[in-house]
């Protein structure tokens, strides 16, 4: 491990299965990604409104092998180049991560590899390190189909939870908003789109914290009024307004993230923001974050591949942890389908 530690440059091949999306690629020094190969499932489950965990499974089995062998080509290396492998280990679909835990696994024993499990929220959160300067501390934005949460990421490896959803995730209120205005999975492009074509004609709910020791976010109640709205409108017969409803619902959502952004950088004195997870790829969220860069705040993005799930985040957060000191997984590793955020 001291020798992997002391290498002037270190390689990379992680891999992620945790939903619906089988990934590898390869990462150089953690802000270099040499492959980056994903194979998507959202045609399949998009039929049934979302991700079935045992089709995503069975799947991720069909797909891994060729995935894996993709990123090793289209990145020119070979198994003598990788110096550790990778793997998303939680948070996410049990039998989905299984998947890749286990090929991982025998990758690394096979190639007589170090092998490194990596957290899925951490691995979004270092995204934002893939070709960007960014260096700790800063605080980041989480906002995905699991979690909205404010986090200082107070070096590579520590993160100080600040504030988080008491209910559900942004992302999930996405999902489920989508589902009733009759638009297909996944619902965060699809209302992005509506969005477009529509106008915040529509009051909605935005709790709003007075300081950081109260902060916290709750989608539940603008998801039950978007639902009762639309559900009213059918009961009386009366055309329901898409494309109203996406930008109004889009413009709360977003909203009350960048309240709690802005209230969490004014009580720490941060000045320099990330974003981080599927959420963080929605136009207008980033057109909120530009207002603080405007502000004087530093702002960091991922670039729009790495904001939903992908392997290069897993291949960034394994190096900085392993600069870090982090220690290698045996073979024992196993999955979980949660884990904590901090």
């Amino acid at each position: 491990m001291k020798g992997l530690q002391q290498k002037s440059s270190i390689t990379i091949l992680a891999i992620e299965s945790s939903c619906d999306e089988t990934a590898c690629a390869i990462v150089r020094d953690g802000r270099t990604v040499l492959s980056n190969v994903i194979a998507t499932q959202i045609e399949i489950h998009r039929r049934f409104g979302g991700v079935v965990p045992e089709i995503a499974s069975r799947n991720h089995t069909l797909a891994i092998e060729n995935v894996v062998r993709e990123a090793m080509e289209r990145a020119g290396v070979t198994r003598e180049d990788i110096d550790a492998v990778a793997v998303t280990y939680g948070a996410g679909l049990l039998g989905a991560l299984l998947v890749g835990v286990n090929f991982a696994k025998a990758l690394a024993y096979a190639w007589h590899k170090p092998l490194f499990a990596v957290s899925h929220i951490k691995g979004h959160i270092a995204a934002n390190y893939i070709d960007s300067a960014l260096e700790p501390p800063y605080l980041c934005l989480l906002a995905s189909g699991g979690h909205t949460a404010i986090v200082k990421v107070e070096d590579y490896e520590h993160i100080k939870l600040l504030a988080q959803s008491r209910d559900d995730a942004a992302g999930e209120a996405f999902d489920k908003v989508a589902r009733v205005l009759g638009l297909p999975y996944p619902g965060g492009p699809e209302i992005q789109e509506k969005a477009r074509d529509g106008k915040a004609a529509f009051d909605m709910p935005i709790p709003k914290s007075a300081s950081l020791d109260d902060l916290y976010f709750s989608y539940s109640g603008l998801k039950t009024y978007v639902i009762n709205l639309v559900h009213g409108m059918a009961q009386r017969g009366e055309e329901i307004p898409v494309c109203d409803i996406a930008a109004s619902f889009q413009s709360a959502a977003v909203e009350q993230i960048a309240h709690g952004l802005a209230l969490a950088s004014d009580a720490t004195g941060i000045k320099k923001l990330a974003i981080a997870g599927g959420v963080s790829a929605n136009e207008e969220l980033r057109k909120r974050l530009d207002e603080f860069a405007a502000r004087g705040c530093e702002v960091h993005y991922p670039k729009l591949v790495y904001c939903t799930d992908n392997a290069a985040m897993i291949g960034a957060a394994a190096y900085f942890a392993i600069r870090s000191g982090a220690q290698e997984s045996d073979l024992s590793l196993d999955a979980k389908a949660t884990v904590p955020l901090c």
